[in-house]
């Protein structure tokens, strides 16, 4: 029984995301090009950050079409100050940002005994030094605001157990879950929430590139890869798609409350349950 200062709360059944502004990084392809169309869907202004303008404002310009207010950015999330100017940039034009999805990613596959330190450091920048970079600019713009904001970290299956030949990666991915649940405690203060979604493997170029190199790496076939390797522990044997990722951070973005930080959603075909 409700008490009688209480209302009752409605239930939608539409995520949207209208006047909100958000930021994907590693946008220009792949699963960050599939959240940023799903966003503008949903209503939001979308930034497109990636490497090189040219290929952020492609897909700035083909979401445009749909009706959406887009912005490109040139974006190398491993340096500071291309970071600051990126957001300062969002900041003038679109205004304050309420949605980070931190996405940018590289893959880098050997044995540990081979791996080169200059490969790890890489690898960890992009995934760990972009992810603090990107936050750390997008939390200052969210308490400015004064109207909070979600940001999503790209985890992996690999936030939650190994694999073989991805020591840096395996690394980065269990950081990034570390550093969500830090920043769901410190920007509860500010309406901040923060989340991390784990996908299994996404048949995007980064993954059809590890393909060949795990064949080779493990003395296996591309098809074994892919069947043994990939896709053994899932409960289907399918591949996650770009949309399963987009709509979990739909999901994560257009969420109401601080009642859902702090949290990592697994999107695997069932290859890691929790």
């Amino acid at each position: 029984m409700s008490s009688a200062n209480s209302a009752p709360v409605e239930a939608t059944t539409t995520l949207s995301l209208k006047g909100k502004t958000a930021l994907v990084t590693g946008a220009a392809s792949g699963i960050g090009k599939r959240i940023a169309e799903v966003f503008a869907d949903a209503g939001a202004n979308v930034v497109i950050a990636d490497l090189k303008l040219a290929d952020a404002q492609a897909t700035a310009d083909a979401i445009a079409t749909k009706g959406a207010k887009t912005l490109a950015v040139a974006m190398d999330v491993t340096d500071e100050a291309a970071v600051e100017a990126g957001f300062a940039l969002v900041q003038q034009r679109l205004g304050a940002i309420d949605i980070l999805v931190s996405n940018a990613g590289i893959q880098i596959v050997a044995p540990i005994e081979e791996f080169k330190f200059s490969d790890w450091k890489k690898l960890i920048a992009v995934h760990l030094d972009g992810g603090f970079l990107t936050s750390r600019a997008a939390v200052r713009q969210m308490i400015a605001s004064g109207r909070g904001g979600s940001i999503i970290f790209m985890g992996s299956v690999h936030s939650k157990e190994a694999s073989k030949l991805k020591s840096p990666y395996v690394a980065a991915k269990h950081g990034l879950e570390g550093l969500a649940k830090v920043l769901a405690k410190e920007g509860a203060a500010h309406n901040i929430r923060s989340n991390v979604i784990c996908p299994g493997f996404v048949r995007t170029p980064l993954v059809e590139k590890q393909i060949p190199e795990q064949a080779q790496a493990l003395g296996i076939s591309e098809d074994e890869v892919v069947r043994n390797v990939m896709l053994k522990d899932t409960v289907d044997a399918q591949f996650t798609t770009v949309d399963d990722v987009a709509q979990a951070a739909l999901t994560f973005a257009a969420w109401p409350s601080n009642a859902l930080t702090g949290q990592s959603l697994v999107v695997s075909h069932g290859w890691f349950m929790q």
